[in-house]
Formats: structure tokens, sequence, C-alpha cells
């Protein structure tokens, strides 16, 4: 694939950092090498010396003085070399993308640590994206993603989809204005990617089918651009088998697939990852050398050690999917006794939460963010996922991760009536809400 095509001027002028190469030289060489390059501190002088940490069952583990003077020390920009190598493992044993077996120059799989998936695809699209650019997008999506494309000014086209992800036929009929010669133009304004949440997306919790999927792929074949595969609910999957990942299916190179932690492990560690070919991720690591320089490196060496040395006791534990399903049938129950008649829903296979479309109400915003409020109920309205957000929507996002069964039930009951307050509103009146 022709890289330089998708990659705007700013990332073209990235150059390695020099005091970084040298960081990373340090590390991979003998103890015998006598080094008077880095400007690191003597890890001698922190105050920090050894720690604990006791997990599930009483599990202890111990961070000895050289690990901890390690930890606290300058790492490399794209992560602890032991993390990598365990990642890449995880990659291929999970999605065995083809591109895993690739040269370098061919798009070559390639892993780098992010503080969190939100830090890596603020990177990847400000590599990707010069102003005026179109990109493709499946809304209402995560607002997280909106507010970092936003400014970057792109166009944002959005893809229509239901309740089993985007409707390949609808991407078809839009990129139909283009022809697939035009990604061989200079200045096309072919879309340069599809970002896509494929599991339990944010907010509305629908699942790209493997069919879908298949059809999406080839379509960027076709037309020539990016697949941004953002799924940081992947291990929050409520049935099996799971469908196959873009990673999986990419012969091209042309995937850039985020992943996190943060739903398994923890959220407050800001743990995540980017998996993509090494000419892209490439680009975001010279980017993270002059910005964060490195994830946190003692965090990660805690990371590696529970992952490598418990990950069957610690990685992927079942009872953290059993726990959500729960809870998701809990929500489904409570909005089943509650809101049948009032709103329409569709159950979600895997994430964390619930989009719920009440019928006889044209926005939301008012109902939510005033009428709910009163009544000590908090959701989302709909039009916080929209690419516009001043655009009215039907929809409320409710997020089952926190809740106990009983306070959905009560949070419903009020929701409830609520809509029904609404409803015998004049047709006029309920508009405004």
């Amino acid at each position: 694939m022709n890289y330089s095509r998708f990659i705007n001027a700013v990332s073209a002028a990235r150059k390695a950092s020099p005091i970084r190469l040298l960081t990373e030289l340090m590390q991979r060489s003998p103890p015998s090498l006598i080094s008077l390059a880095g400007g690191a501190p003597n890890p001698n002088t922190f105050p920090f010396k050894t720690a604990r940490i006791t997990i599930e069952d009483g599990i202890a583990l111990e961070i000895g003085e050289d690990l901890m003077k390690r930890a606290l020390q300058y790492s490399a920009s794209a992560g602890i070399p032991e993390l990598l190598s365990w990642l890449k493992d995880l990659q291929k044993n999970l999605h065995n993308p083809p591109t895993a077996k690739y040269t370098p120059d061919h798009g070559e799989m390639e892993i780098c640590i992010t503080t969190g998936s939100q830090e890596g695809l603020c990177k990847v699209f400000e590599m990707l994206i010069n102003p005026g650019d179109n990109i493709l997008l499946d809304a209402p999506t995560y607002p997280g993603t909106l507010a970092a494309l936003r400014p970057l000014g792109c166009n944002i086209i959005n893809v229509p989809s239901d309740q089993h992800g985007i409707i390949p036929k609808a991407l078809k009929e839009i990129l139909s204005r283009w022809s697939p010669e035009d990604a061989k133009k200079h200045n096309s304004n072919l879309p340069k990617f599809l970002y896509t949440i494929p599991n339990g997306a944010n907010p509305t919790g629908t699942s790209l089918t493997t069919d879908r999927k298949k059809e999406i792929y080839q379509l960027a074949q076709q037309y020539d651009f990016l697949l941004i595969e953002d799924d940081p609910y992947y291990f929050l999957q409520f049935e099996k088998p799971w469908a196959p990942t873009f990673l999986s299916m990419d012969v091209d190179g042309r995937v850039i697939r985020t992943d996190s932690f943060s739903k398994i492990l923890s959220s407050g560690l800001r743990i995540g990852f980017l998996t993509g070919p090494k000419p892209l991720i490439d680009r975001v690591i010279l980017h993270i050398q002059v910005s964060t320089m490195h994830t946190s490196a003692g965090f990660f060496l805690i990371l590696w050690i529970l992952l490598f040395e418990l990950v069957v006791v610690f990685f992927l534990p079942p009872r953290v999917v059993e726990f959500y399903r729960k809870q998701r049938d809990a929500m489904l129950a409570a909005a089943d006794k509650w809101l049948k008649g009032l709103a329409e829903w569709h159950t979600p296979a895997a994430g964390m939460f619930l989009w719920i479309n009440i019928k006889v109400v044209s926005d939301t915003q008012q109902l939510i963010m005033e009428k709910a409020l009163e009544k000590e109920v908090l959701l989302v309205t709909g039009g916080a996922f929209n690419i516009s957000s001043s655009d009215p929507s039907s929809y409320v996002r409710a997020s089952f991760s926190l809740s106990s069964p009983h306070q959905m039930d009560q949070a419903f009951q009020r929701l409830a009536e609520l809509i029904k307050a609404a409803n015998k509103r004049p047709a006029e009146n309920s508009l405004a809400y």
C-alpha cells in the first residue's frame, strides 16, 4: 500500500529524537556499556525502593529494588519491550492477522502502547487528517471521538447503521460519489478512513456481524481507505463465538486497531495499545516521542508482571464478562417492566450500554437534563452522540456498569413517569422535550 497518501504533512515531517533513540539503545545494551550520553536521572536518588501489591485471592506481588529502579526510569516510547512482546503474541493468538508475517514495507503488524486507547486514537487522527479531508463514521458515536475530530477541520460523513452496525449497502451508496480510480489521483478527496466501534458500540450497544465486516473490508479495498477499528469492549462480548475482527481480515495492511484494558483491569491506569501497519504505527511513535515521551513505565511493568505471571488467574477472567452480562439482563428486565410501550431498544451483545428510543419525545434534551434530574435520575441525551450535537434526538443512553439492579428498576420507573407525563401534553408541547 502507498501509506504516504494517508499521512498528512505534519506527521510526515516528524523525525526521530536522537535523545530518545539513545535511551532505547541504552536499554538494549549489555551492562558492560559505559554511557556518558543519557540525561536520565540517577535512580539511586529516587525515594521509592520496593513495592508490594495484593490482588485477588490474597496473591501478593513483590517488586524488588532493581525492578523498581527500572520502573521509575525513562523508557522506550513504544512501550516496555517485555510488554510489547507479550501484546504482539496476544494479538497473534486472538486475531491471527495476516500482516504479522509481512515485511515492514508491506505493512507488517506493529504495536505501540498508549496512555489509554483515547491517546492512540487522537494521535492516529492527527497523523491522517488534513483540513477538508473526508472521513466516514457511523454516528451516533462516542463523544470523545467527535471531540478529537472536529477541531481538525475534516468533513465527517455519517454512514447509516442499524442494530447490527454499519449497513454495507448504505456505505456503498455513499462511496458511489467517487470512483475507485480516484484513489490514484494525487489530490483525491476520496475518504481517508472509516472509523467504527465494532463491538458493543458506545452508545448504541450494536455489534457488527461477520458478513458485514467482510463487505466493509471489500469496500475499503475497492476504494482504498483505511479502517480504524476502535474496540474497547472486545473483551466484554456476551455471546460466543466472537465475530472475527477487521484485523483478522487485514490482508492489505489497512487496519489500525485500538485496544484497551480499561474495562477489564483498570480504567485509572490508562492502559491502551495500537496495532496496525508498521509505517503508520512508527509515525504515531514519533508523535509520542515529542508529547508524552512514553507511557508510565512503572504501571506498565506492573501490568507486564500481572499478565505474564498471572495470566490464567487475572487476565480475561470469566467473572468480568459474567458480571456485565448479569448487569445487562437486569437493565433489560427493568426496561421491559417499566418502559414497554413507551420506548424501544435492542439487546446489546457487548459493552455497557442500552440505547433507548423514547417514541413520544422528539428531543430528549429537556426531558433528561431538566425533568429527569429533578427526579434524581441521570442518563445521557442522544444528541451528545450526534455529529452535530445540536441535532434533536429521541434517544437516551443508559449504562448498566455501576448501578445495582434495584437502582436500575427505580431509575426506569422514574423515567417511565416522566415519559407518560410528556405524552399527556399536547403534541406540539411534547416535541419541545
